[in-house]
């Protein structure tokens, strides 16, 4: 049977025909989904800017949908979710980024350091370590070092946040060595709990020739020392801490004195609190003299002498519980009393960088973790 070459001459313009309506349909599909996922994103977005995260991630949800390959907007939903502690969620967003085959170096960076961020939110430190590791040669690195440093604080793992302290600041990242010497006087504490006292000098030492002007380093070797029982080695200890930090003076004077009235070294001792209070008075100095030189009489004067020079209610409480003679019985212990509670909130330290207050000094705020952000004065004093 001969074939009829007018069916060709049909169904070649029939193909190209229906070839064309399907182009042409598939065209306008593909318009509408640019256009629908542009619409949906920027719908998120207003949402987002309205504080409406749910109804964002909803929005979100849809123009990723509509269009899978934008990386964008994964990196969106997935910052979102670590903002509402939604970590698995986010893990999962940022994992698929990283199992893409046709994501750019550049992209596939910037998905390692946003899943090692959950890792981090999550609190699972050792996938986080692991993740922010591998950001190693990448321009990430140094997020991911500083992210390294928080994580190896918040473990109490020192020698490795001081090795990544000293590799920040051989980056040109800044001067990190008060952060180093905090780390040793951490590992001295450390030693000192085994009862290696050998170790804790040597790591108490470093922490001195690291940053010569962090008062922990001196404040904790005089401590040290005076538990030992080498009180003229304590007041040494002390003595510079006064010539490399004269401020933080504060945080030893009493120690000082004590020290100086277990070696019996009072006249020595007083001359150099008294001098000292002569520059920067302050009501830490007061009490650390009245301890070497405890007459009421004398007391009373330098509490008068204050309060002409720094007015303050601690300094009137004190003069107060001095002249109560001059009180009834009854009215000493109500103006006491009042006096106490007006003064007790004025009795604390403030970190600098949070404002966090505390009746403790803390070398490390437990507010913002930030170190020696506390002045060594009280409120009253600032």
């Amino acid at each position: 049977m001969d074939f009829d070459f007018r069916w060709l001459l049909i169904a070649l313009p029939l193909a190209f025909g229906l070839g064309w309506l399907a182009s042409k349909l598939d065209s306008r599909q593909w318009k509408r989904e640019q256009r629908d996922a542009p619409r949906a994103y920027f719908k998120g977005l207003n949402l987002l800017l309205n504080e409406q995260q749910d109804k964002a991630i909803d929005a979100f949800i849809e123009a990723v949908q509509a269009d899978p390959d934008t990386s964008e907007l994964h990196f969106a939903l997935g910052n979102l979710f670590r903002r509402r502690g939604e970590y698995e969620r986010a893990v999962r967003v940022h994992e698929h980024l990283l199992s893409r085959g046709d994501l750019p170096k550049s992209e596939r960076d910037r998905a390692q350091h946003a899943l090692a961020q959950d890792f981090f939110k999550a609190g699972l430190f050792d996938r986080a370590e692991a993740a922010y590791a591998a950001l190693k040669g990448t321009t990430f690195e140094q997020d991911a070092m500083l992210a390294l440093l928080s994580l190896y604080e918040r473990s109490r793992e020192w020698r490795k946040a001081a090795e990544v302290a000293e590799g920040l600041e051989a980056r040109g990242a800044g001067s990190f060595a008060s952060r180093i010497a905090n780390y040793s006087c951490e590992l001295a504490l450390e030693a000192q709990s085994r009862q290696d006292d050998d170790e804790a000098r040597r790591w108490l030492d470093r922490a001195r020739q690291r940053a010569p002007q962090s008062a922990r380093a001196h404040v904790l070797l005089g401590q040290m020392l005076a538990l030992k029982g080498q009180h003229e080695a304590a007041m040494s200890a002390y003595a510079e801490l006064l010539k490399a930090n004269p401020d933080a003076f504060n945080l030893a004077a009493r120690g000082h004195a004590q020290s100086a009235l277990a070696a019996g070294k009072v006249p020595q001792a007083l001359a150099l609190l008294e001098a000292q209070y002569r520059r920067h008075p302050s009501m830490a100095l007061l009490s650390a003299i009245a301890l070497l030189e405890p007459a009421p009489e004398a007391q009373r004067a330098r509490l008068a002498e204050h309060l002409r020079v720094e007015p303050s209610l601690s300094a009137a409480s004190q003069l107060l519980q001095h002249a109560q003679a001059r009180l009834s019985d009854e009215e000493a212990p109500l103006v006491g009393a009042a006096l106490q509670r007006a003064v007790r909130p004025l009795q604390r330290y403030r970190c600098a960088a949070c404002g966090f207050e505390s009746q403790h000094y803390f070398w490390q705020c437990p507010g913002c973790l930030s170190w020696e952000s506390y002045p060594p004065r009280q409120v009253e004093e600032l």
